[in-house]
């Protein structure tokens, strides 16, 4: 039933990057509120919530093989943005980190035989796919955008709409 050193090791720092990134898309909704964009602020706090619910099914699966959860530090997160492609450029990136992190996850768990992460780690795998394409697309919404107000008001109505969950 216990994880391997190697395992538990990786699982708990997951859980570590995935509290850190909620932390950082906190920051960034705090930098969008004083920007007075209002749908980008709580389209990242949405995220934020998301990587915090990511953070804890590592949780729930470290403790359920019944080991110990031993948290990391979280450093300040960047809250100097220059513009909202910035701050989204910045989320892509942090994105792709996790993802990264992920799929070591992934070879971890067959190189070290710990078969019952496989289905917990594709499960993120594929939520991976899922988020990077999302910020993508909204990355390349605002490169083409090219500082236009009016299109930055429009994309800040429509992410605004994001419901939990989506």
């Amino acid at each position: 039933m216990a994880l391997s050193k190697k395992m538990l090791t990786a699982l708990t720092d997951q859980i570590t990057m995935e509290l850190s990134a909620s932390h950082s898309y906190l920051a960034m909704a705090g930098w969008f509120e004083s920007q007075n964009l209002p749908g980008m602020a709580s389209w990242m706090k949405l995220q934020s919530d998301e990587e915090r619910a990511h953070a804890l099914k590592f949780f729930e699966f470290v403790v359920d093989r019944g080991e110990d959860v031993v948290l990391g530090p979280i450093e300040a997160p960047r809250n100097d943005f220059k513009s909202a492609l910035d701050v989204f450029t910045q989320a892509l990136a942090q994105e792709k980190t996790v993802t990264a992190a992920i799929n070591g996850l992934y070879s971890i768990a067959n190189d070290e035989g710990e078969y019952e992460a496989i289905p917990l780690v594709t499960w993120f795998i594929n939520e991976q796919v899922e988020e990077e394409a999302s910020v993508d697309q909204v990355v390349e919404d605002l490169r083409r955008a090219n500082d236009d107000p009016q299109v930055l008001l429009m994309l800040d109505r429509e992410l605004g709409a994001r419901q939990p969950g989506a």
